[in-house]
């Protein structure tokens, strides 16, 4: 703990240090043809800000601009301003309006970028990647804002699908850090909090690089959140609702649906998946308080009538789902661009809720949906003899599909192994989840190893700023790692079996704690991951007794990896396994 509480204290010397420094398209196969022109609103009329005052600052880099960046996290200092905000949550959009004024932009110039906003508790970002990769697919310049970002801080801004370069990162963001540092000493030396400040990045980068349209998700809740500064977009998108920030935005679902049904606005067509009926119920309440048309997506076997079935690039049933927002949300936008005179399907039943019809996808929608990734999520990567599954589930239902996800992939896998094949689960979570509820769940996996780390990708100075986060103490974070270990001990009691015995439900998998993501990855892997192998990137060694512990992984002929728990520890480890994502 020693080793690495000192590596933290650098990484926050590094922050201070900085800190003190600076101050036409052609829509064919889905009902009829269609032919319109690029034509209309569009971020292509936004002014160039070039020539404005605020400037990069000579000398600095792209990590000199993230750990300036990382500066903005909460600390103990604005924790109080947080609390207030939460009791006065209308504030958050009024503090959100300023601080987009002194940025240099106004919601008025927003209104250009074309959106579609999405919220949910549980796919509200897959939803997102799906309908980015359709619209880019007919020939649109897109933009995607999202987060947690997985290694990089610059994947939560996207063009065309890929996170904007380092170059130019650094230069959006030092052009926007600059103009809000120059007038806060006019406004009480306020400087917004870090994703504020990434959102008003977002939208300042896409209207300066004039993109077509902007899919914008939100962060957290909807209502309140400060992406809802967002004044018309052009449709919306709810996914699906579960129990999560339950001290934000509530302990039942119907106050979460309450907040996510804030996105809406009057006459803006939105879309949902299927709900709970007391979610659903308040959806539709919000929707008629706003006058805003309101429609339930079918499934999407309902679509497939008439082209066969539907491939996904996303792995996992419940992506099912979040396939037919997206195809809803992608269609209702191309109506607006290019047959702006058509009217949406007329609804049934409820006119506060009505239920969106099928229709033909056309095989631009088809090579979309195929098309569409999104790391971190059911995703699967071989390396030799180890296959890892990372899943960033954080909520009950989301740990539910991970579950039903891995057993299902990870059996079809084992039937081909050419012996005994070990399975290890590698966990982690942050916040107010529910560790323990969440370990239960994968019980049934069976696994025979359970390791549990913080989100630090390694216990060296050398971590880089993306992934540094100043708002926890490493104590705070191995305590918690201890506890996950304990209450998986108490999920599973009985005695120790055969590695290649999966059908006892008693069986008791060995756990163990490691400081740091790359130990706990060196030391599942045994060797036996090439990119892993690398002498460079060993980390502190581990106890002998440790090390016998292991003799099951080497004995094994393939090794199965589960990571989940949080999207920062499946960041942490991509950062480890797929060296280019940090380049």
């Amino acid at each position: 703990m020693m080793l690495l509480r000192r590596a933290w204290q650098r990484g926050s010397v590094s922050a201070a240090r900085l800190r003190r420094r600076d101050s036409t398209c052609s829509l064919t196969g889905t009902t009829r043809d269609w032919t319109c022109s690029l034509t209309g609103p569009s971020a292509r009329d936004y002014r160039d800000y070039s020539t404005m005052t605020a400037r990069q600052t000579p000398g600095m880099e792209y990590q000199d601009a993230v750990c300036t960046l990382n500066t903005l996290q909460t600390n103990a200092g604005a924790l109080e301003q947080v609390r207030r905000e939460r009791s006065l949550p209308q504030l958050q959009l009024q503090a959100m309006r300023g601080f987009l004024q002194r940025a240099g932009l106004s919601v008025e110039e927003l209104d250009h970028l074309n959106i579609i906003h999405v919220t949910g508790t549980k796919g509200k970002g897959s939803t997102c990647a799906f309908t980015e990769q359709i619209l880019r697919s007919y020939g649109f310049r897109t933009g995607f804002y999202s987060s947690p970002h997985l290694v990089q801080v610059r994947e939560r801004i996207r063009i065309n699908g890929q996170p904007i370069g380092k170059d130019l990162f650094t230069k959006y963001f030092w052009q926007v850090y600059g103009r809000l540092d120059e007038t806060k000493d006019a406004h009480g030396g306020t400087m917004p909090a870090y994703f504020r400040f990434l959102t008003i990045l977002a939208f300042h980068v896409f209207l300066q690089e004039k993109v077509d349209l902007a899919v914008i998700e939100v962060g957290i809740g909807g209502a309140y959140d400060c992406t809802n500064i967002i004044r018309r977009p052009w449709v919306c998108g709810v996914s699906s609702l579960g129990i999560d920030h339950t001290q934000i935005l509530g302990d039942t679902i119907e106050k979460i649906a309450w907040q996510k049904g804030g996105i809406f606005k009057p006459g803006v067509p939105a879309f949902t998946v299927k709900q709970p009926e007391d979610a659903m119920a308040v959806l539709g309440s919000r929707a008629t308080e706003t006058r805003c048309p309101l429609w339930v997506c079918p499934e999407l076997e309902d679509y497939q009538a008439d082209c066969g079935p539907l491939r996904l690039g996303l792995a996992g049933q419940h992506q099912r789902s979040n396939a037919s927002l997206a195809l809803q949300l992608s269609r209702s936008w191309l109506q607006r661009r290019c047959l702006p005179g058509e009217s949406l399907p007329s609804g049934e039943e409820d006119p506060a809720v009505q239920q969106a019809a099928p229709f033909k996808p056309s095989p631009i929608m088809k090579k979309g949906l195929a098309d569409t990734e999104w790391p971190g999520r059911n995703q699967t990567l071989k390396h030799g003899a180890v296959t890892y599954f990372l899943d960033g589930a954080h909520t009950m239902r989301s740990m539910t599909a991970c579950v039903h996800w891995f057993r299902e992939t990870a059996t079809q896998q084992e039937r081909r192994a050419s012996g005994p094949v070990a399975r290890v689960l590698l966990f982690n979570a942050t916040g107010e989840r529910d560790s323990p509820a969440m370990l239960k769940l994968l019980v049934p996996c069976h696994f025979d190893f359970a390791v549990f780390c913080p989100n630090i990708t390694e216990a060296v100075a050398s971590c880089n700023a993306d992934q540094q986060n100043f708002n926890v103490s490493v104590e705070n974070m191995l305590t918690r790692c201890l506890n996950n270990e304990r209450s998986w001990h108490l999920h599973n009691k009985g005695p120790a079996l055969l590695i290649e015995d999966r059908r006892a439900p008693e069986r008791r998998a060995d756990t163990l704690v490691f400081p740091c993501i790359l130990s706990a990855l060196q030391w599942i892997t045994q060797g036996r991951d090439p990119v892993l192998a690398d002498p460079a990137k060993r980390d502190s060694p581990v106890k002998p007794s440790i090390t016998t512990q292991a003799a099951p992984l080497c004995d094994a002929a393939e090794i199965h990896v589960l990571i989940t728990g949080s999207l920062h520890l499946v960041g942490g480890v991509l950062k480890h396994l797929d060296p280019a994502s940090s380049k």
